[in-house]
């Protein structure tokens, strides 16, 4: 199997959209700016649901589902989300086709059939969500409220790129009500801190906790937390928000609930969400030039066995030695693919699963057999050892959770080689340029400033981190005080 992949210096870009088709992880689709997942990539995305909705229930959530389709007027209530996402709506005018009389075998829209109301396809849930709690809140005994949905959303993006940016995409939406401000604001700090346990321990991505400026704000929040990721190309990604939405949502759609005084209040709300771009986070943090990388907590396949034999008896008794030791890996919930098919040669099927990232690779020959060792591959690294039959369990497994560890630990590294502290905008250009990453730099706070070096630079402000610095100083553009540093990247 050749995998004939751009590498990542050559053309980073183009190295990333070939690795996502050639690892059958997703393609394009018939529909403009859509994108099929294929079962591979699926397999990921149901990792990473299962173990973010086992997050979310622990932490008091429920499940539920909400229509994909907002009447306009309710899509316009909350005049802030309704601007912030205007440009990006999918509208449905009609519902019914009809035989085009001029030309034979063609539909036309039947113009009879003109919706009284037009509908907008869902970007994001807030408004259908918060119009159904009206009907679910009167008491502070009905809250809080603390529901999720997984749920596909349609943004129409003109440029798109296969996870990283879709007119159609999945993801998890939760939306909370509150009976305070406080509990509101303790819950969007909650929330961050799940994606960042989830994005840290399960993805193996290291990521820095922020908040973000008024301009890069969820349309209709008071404050929007995040985390932020670096890609191996030097570039910021988003990995995930979450919104204190303040009373906004409550009074545009009258939510209101009797406190325990008996006093008339709007309640207090939250929204955050994580999306199939986790998915693009993934591929571009730990992949190389030989194809996918993939954390044992995410991989599908976490160990694969490739038999060598030549002949069918030998194929036979290395089976019935695998047969075991795939029994016992099992037992430790490890997944596990024996590959034994007789169409491909080993080769082939070595560079098949290194371009798909399977963590560790067992190969099982009649020579192994003879001497009760397995040879064993690390796709991180892409080194072998040999292992002891009487170790190869233990050994397995305590790799598996080495290989987790060490590729998180490579990710940081390179993330704190790429955080930059710089006093000028001379230094603000040279970085950006030549090194890239993140920039920690002064800002003087206004909207105007971080417009103006995202015209000069194409950088933006991904966040204000909650750790950083409270160092009082100038801002690199204009010279005028600023109370902190922020941190600058150009981003996907």
């Amino acid at each position: 199997m050749s995998k004939n992949l751009t590498t990542r210096s050559e053309d980073y870009s183009k190295w990333y959209n070939e690795l996502v088709v050639k690892a059958d992880l997703a393609e394009n689709s018939g529909v403009r700016g859509c994108m099929v997942i294929k079962p591979y990539g699926y397999a990921i995305w149901e990792k990473m649901q299962a173990e973010l909705d086992r997050m979310f229930k622990e932490t008091g959530h429920s499940n539920a589902y909400f229509p994909l389709f907002v009447p306009k007027s309710m899509f316009e209530a909350e005049e802030k989300n309704a601007e912030g996402f205007a440009k990006e709506c999918a509208i449905v005018t009609h519902y019914r086709l009809k035989n085009d009389p001029d030309k034979p075998g063609k539909l036309m829209v039947d113009p009879n059939a003109k919706l009284e109301e037009e509908l907008i396809v869902r970007p994001t849930s807030e408004a259908i969500i918060w119009s159904t709690y009206k009907n679910w809140v009167q008491s502070y005994r009905d809250l809080p409220l603390l529901i999720n949905q997984w749920a596909n959303v349609v943004r129409w993006e003109m440029r798109t790129r296969l996870f990283l940016r879709t007119a159609e995409f999945l993801w998890q939406e939760g939306h909370t009500a509150h009976a305070t401000k406080a509990e509101a604001i303790e819950e969007s700090e909650k929330m961050m801190n799940v994606y960042a346990d989830f994005v840290e321990n399960f993805m193996a991505i290291p990521v820095i906790k922020g908040i973000k400026t008024e301009t890069e704000r969820f349309a209709g929040a008071e404050e929007t937390y995040c985390i932020e990721a670096l890609m191996q190309d030097g570039k910021a990604l988003q990995a995930g928000t979450s919104h204190f939405l303040g009373q906004n949502f409550a009074k545009a759609f009258d939510v209101k609930f009797a406190n325990a005084e008996g006093k008339q209040d709007f309640v207090w709300g939250t929204s955050w969400g994580v999306s199939t771009r986790l998915m693009g986070a993934l591929v571009m943090t730990h992949s190389d030039d030989q194809g996918l990388v993939l954390p044992p907590n995410l991989a599908p396949i976490q160990v694969v066995i490739v038999p060598i034999y030549k002949t069918e008896e030998q194929l036979q008794e290395i089976s019935n030695a695998v047969n075991e030791l795939i029994g016992q890996l099992r037992s430790l919930r490890i997944s596990v693919k024996y590959d034994d098919r007789t169409t491909q040669k080993p080769g082939f099927k070595f560079n098949e699963y290194e371009l798909k990232g399977v963590p560790i690779r067992i190969a099982v020959g009649p020579k192994d057999l003879e001497n009760g060792t397995f040879e064993v591959a690390r796709r991180d690294t892409l080194t072998k050892e040999i292992v002891e039959k009487s170790n190869i369990v233990d050994y397995v497994s305590v790799l598996l959770d080495k290989i987790q560890k060490d590729l998180f630990a490579k990710a940081l590294q390179y993330r704190e080689s790429h955080i930059t502290e710089v006093n000028s905008f001379e230094e603000f250009t040279n970085v950006l340029e030549n090194k890239g990453g993140f920039i920690s730099a002064h800002w003087d706070g206004t909207p105007e400033t971080e417009d103006k070096i995202k015209e000069l630079t194409k950088a933006t402000i991904r966040c204000i981190p909650l750790l950083g610095k409270k160092e009082v100083g100038n801002c690199v553009l204009t010279g005028a005080k600023s109370a902190g540093r922020v941190l600058f990247a150009k981003a996907y």
